[in-house]
Parts: C-alpha cells; sequence; structure tokens
C-alpha cells in the first residue's frame, strides 16, 4: 500500500537526532575560569615576564613586550644582510625537571638548542621567541622557567622579544607543561659558512660539552626506569646525583664562536651535536668525497655516559649514535690555524679537543673502533 502524503514516523535509534541541552550541572552559567583557563593568572605572568626580556634588548629591537608581534630594525651597514632561523624544544628532559621541581635551568636549554643552531651558519643571534604550554598556568613557575630563557638569551646576545603562554586543561595535567622556542640570527650573505670550503688537510676541533645537553633522555629514563634507579640516588662511580647531573644546561657556544670569527679565523664547517650523535651531524657539512677521520683516544667521554652506557648495557655504536659522548659543538679549520682557534676557544671558556682530520674518502664522518 502507498504510504500516504501526511504519513509520518518518528525515527528510532541510530536515526534520532540528539539535542544538546544545558544540563543539571550548569548553574549561574560558565566561565573561561570554571573550564580551567586563569586570564589573571596569564596577565600576571607576562607582567613577570617583561622585566625579564627587558634586561635582553639588544639595538635595534623596537616596541616593548606585550603587542602582538615583536620588531627589529634591520642593520642599516650589512649589504646582503640574510636571516637565519631555528626552532626546537628541551624534549622528555623536562619531564625530570618537572619531577624534581627545578624549572629554572630549563630555559637556558631552550635557548641553547636554537640559537647553537643559527651558529652554524656564522650568523649572529638577534631574536628569541618562546612558546610555554601548560595544564594550569603558575604565575611564579613561568617566572622561573623564563629567569632561564633570559639567561641564555643574555649568554648568545639575542633579545627576548615576545612568546606566548597557553594554559590548555585537558590537553595537559596541572603540572604538566611543554616548551619549544624560535630563534631568528642574521649574517652577510657572503660570509655564510656551509661547509662546501672544507677541504682535504683540515682540522676537526671540539668543543666540550657539559654533559647529554637536551637529546638521547628517552633513553635514560628508559635504563633508569630498568634498574629502579631514583633522581636522588647517585651514579655509580661519581658522587653527583643522578637529578644534578641530567639537568646540567645545555652550553651556548655563541661567544666562542664569535670570538673565531672576530679573529679572522677562516671556520670552513660547523655542527652544533645533538641527536644523532656526532656522526649524525657533522655529516650534514662535510663534502662529497672527504671524510671527517676522528679519533677515539683523543676524546674525553664524561663519567656520565659511561654511567649510562654501563646501566643499560648500551652497544658503544648505539651511544655514538644517540648522544654528544662530550662533544657539543664541532668546528672544522685549516691546518695553520688550528692552535690559534683551540687557544681562542679556551680563552672564551671554553674546553676544546683535537678530534681529527678532514681526508679523501666516502664515508663523511669515521670514528676508528666506533663506526
Amino acid at each position: 500500500m502507498a504510504k500516504e502524503s501526511g504519513d509520518t514516523k518518528k525515527p528510532t535509534g541510530d536515526q534520532s537526532e540528539a539535542v544538546c541541552a544545558p544540563g543539571p550541572a550548569v548553574t549561574g552559567g560558565l566561565t573561561y575560569a570554571s573550564a580551567g583557563v586563569d586570564i589573571e593568572a596569564g596577565e600576571e605572568s607576562v607582567r613577570r615576564i617583561r622585566g625579564l626580556a627587558d634586561s635582553t634588548r639588544i639595538p635595534g629591537v623596537l616596541g616593548t613586550l606585550g603587542g602582538f608581534s615583536g620588531l627589529y630594525e634591520m642593520p642599516p651597514d650589512m649589504k646582503h644582510p640574510v636571516l637565519v632561523t631555528a626552532t626546537d624544544g628541551v624534549g622528555t628532559k623536562l619531564l625530570i625537571a618537572q619531577e624534581m621541581g627545578k624549572l629554572n635551568t630549563v630555559g637556558i636549554d631552550l635557548v641553547a638548542m636554537s640559537v647553537n643552531d643559527v651558529l652554524t651558519v656564522g650568523a649572529s643571534p638577534l631574536l628569541f621567541l618562546d612558546y610555554i604550554a601548560t595544564g594550569k598556568l603558575d604565575p611564579d613557575e613561568i617566572a622561573t622557567i623564563v629567569e632561564g630563557i633570559a639567561f641564555g638569551c643574555r649568554q648568545a646576545g639575542c633579545a627576548l622579544v615576545g612568546g606566548e603562554t597557553a594554559e590548555m586543561p585537558g590537553l595537559y595535567g596541572p603540572k604538566q607543561f611543554d616548551l619549544a622556542g624560535f630563534c631568528v640570527g642574521i649574517a652577510e650573505k657572503d660570509n655564510l659558512i656551509d661547509g662546501s670550503k672544507i677541504a682535504d688537510g683540515d682540522i676537526v676541533i671540539g668543543i666540550v660539552s657539559s654533559g647529554l645537553h637536551s637529546n638521547g633522555f628517552s633513553l635514560v629514563r628508559s635504563v633508569l626506569e630498568a634498574n629502579q634507579c631514583h633522581m636522588g640516588d647517585k651514579f655509580p662511580h661519581f658522587g653527583e646525583t643522578i637529578a644534578y647531573t641530567l639537568l646540567q644546561p645545555t652550553r651556548i657556544y655563541v661567544s666562542a664562536i664569535w670570538s673565531l670569527l672576530e679573529h679572522g679565523i677562516p671556520i670552513k664547517g660547523m655542527a652544533h651535536i645533538t641527536g644523532g650523535g656526532i656522526g649524525g651531524n657533522l655529516s650534514r657539512v662535510v663534502p662529497d668525497g672527504l671524510t671527517a677521520a676522528l679519533h677515539f683516544e683523543n676524546w674525553k667521554i664524561p663519567k656520565v655516559f659511561r654511567a649510562i652506557q654501563h646501566l643499560g648495557e648500551i652497544e658503544e655504536a648505539e651511544m655514538f649514535r644517540t648522544f654528544n659522548m662530550g662533544v657539543g659543538y664541532v668546528v672544522v679549520v685549516p691546518f695553520e690555524s688550528a692552535e690559534w682557534a683551540a687557544r681562542l676557544i679556551q680563552r672564551a671558556g671554553e674546553e676544546c679537543m683535537y678530534l681529527g682530520s678532514i681526508v679523501k674518502g666516502e664515508q663523511r664522518v669515521s670514528l676508528r673502533g666506533v663506526f
């Protein structure tokens, strides 16, 4: 029988349409604060940060913190200025900082990871921005983190010109946070360093790290968990607590490298040694047909790496693929400049060592006995 035109049937089951309506939990209307976002705490954080940002101010910066963007006036004396950018975070090192409640050094790590990258092409770090995401905004904690960021910016000679603090309950727990950093540097186009001039006979100099820096912490935490180690315990064979050793901030190499450039050292290539170790990072700048032949006997490996290796029974090659193993930054210079370059690095307050030399070959990086 044909359905009459006026015949209607109420949908059932999955065909029904749900209607969203106020429930019994809504009394008096919801607010942003009741949803977990405290605007007043955000404003208080910005107020505290403003003075820290002012302490990093450099010539060329226009305006003050608190606007919608940071401003910088390009230097009029540069012929062909090139902007150089980098971004990075601190990774799972943050979990250790959060567990220990020690938040004054991770900001240094954040700056270091980006400014050292910018530095590798011979650029001068200019501007820095941060992004802090958290589950519950605590102005005291934010100020402590930014104190470290400002300290790192002053070390690098760049200005903290802005950032963002995002309170996101539900995505992060009340005591959880994550960091991201963004650096802008500047260089003369004709002075950019890209490794293309590296030649047979050049010397590879390694600048010493302060430990793990900000890489490999997922493996470290796995090793510690497997051995039921706690942050207050001491590493075997040396007296520092695990937390103290692991939270040593990443070195910022700006002063040392600019000392070389200002003294006319003809740097041919540089590498910031982060995730992937010295092989994965130095190989980025070694040209085809050449090999950086590095010698293990010249290497001063900090005790923390051997302690982690012993606890995790980690193979040597895996250690060098994951960690910096005591070398945070690498510089390639001509043979005749190597001794003077090493002295200048030491005068700038950094330790360094001769790692090896550039030879003909196809391997890009070779470490005798490891890879």
